[in-house]
This record gives structure tokens, C-alpha cells and sequence, in this order.
């Protein structure tokens, strides 16, 4: 089965920081473009980020733009979401999604439809 399996939530201080991680099984990485998105309670899920297959190109949400670098590594079919200096509105079920196409889609890669594999999300704290 094609799966997307997030890890590394959980809860943080702020001015700490969390590697998120999402991780492929049943299908390689390789010419998937990868995207962050996440959900607070109430709100509707929104983009974060994206990364195309190869790593040459991303994208961010201006609100975690330099603040939240995505990686990936497809030898370990594996894609980062660095969370340094976490603010308590970054509080939020996170998703990782797999699109199959090398690119991010349009609208900075945030568009949900263009995306075909998603993972069950892992919960990010941010408090004192």
C-alpha cells in the first residue's frame, strides 16, 4: 500500500525546535514532490510547504517562511520539516502529502487537490 507515515510531533517550548518527519512505504520518493500542511482546531487545513522531487525547489507559507526549512533525503525516502523557534499559533496537526508529479503545484505548493497520498498527521504543542 502507498503510505505516509509522520513522526517526530509532540510537545514543544517556545524558542525550542522539532524535525518532523515523513516517511514513504510502498513507493519511492524519487519523482514525488512532497508538501506540509496542517490543521489547528477550528480552522481549515492549510499549506506550509513544499519540496519538489529533487530537492531543488521550495516552497513556504509566509508565515513559516525562514523559519521552517524543508528537506528531504530519497535515499532514506524520507522528508524534513525543521521547526526552529515555534510560535504557540504554529500548534497544529501536521500532514505530510505526496503528489506524482516532480513539481509543487501552483499556489506556492498549497493547493490540497494536486496531492494523492496523504499521511494520518502527528500533533505539534507549542507552549511554555
Amino acid at each position: 500500500q502507498l503510505q505516509l507515515v509522520e513522526s517526530g510531533g509532540g510537545l514543544v517550548q517556545p524558542g525550542g525546535s522539532l524535525r518532523l518527519s515523513c516517511a514513504a512505504s510502498g513507493f519511492r520518493l524519487h519523482y514525488y514532490a512532497i508538501g506540509w500542511f496542517r490543521q489547528a482546531p477550528g480552522k481549515e487545513r492549510e499549506g506550509v510547504s513544499c519540496i519538489s522531487s529533487g530537492g531543488t525547489n521550495t516552497a513556504y507559507a509566509d508565515s513559516v517562511k525562514g523559519r521552517f526549512p524543508i528537506s528531504r533525503d530519497n535515499a532514506k525516502n524520507t522528508v524534513y520539516l525543521q521547526m526552529n523557534s515555534p510560535l504557540p499559533d504554529d500548534t497544529a496537526f501536521y500532514y505530510c502529502a505526496a503528489r506524482s508529479v516532480a513539481s509543487c503545484p501552483g499556489s506556492r505548493g498549497m493547493q490540497q487537490s494536486a496531492y494523492d497520498v496523504w499521511g494520518q498527521g502527528t500533533q505539534v504543542t507549542v507552549s511554555s
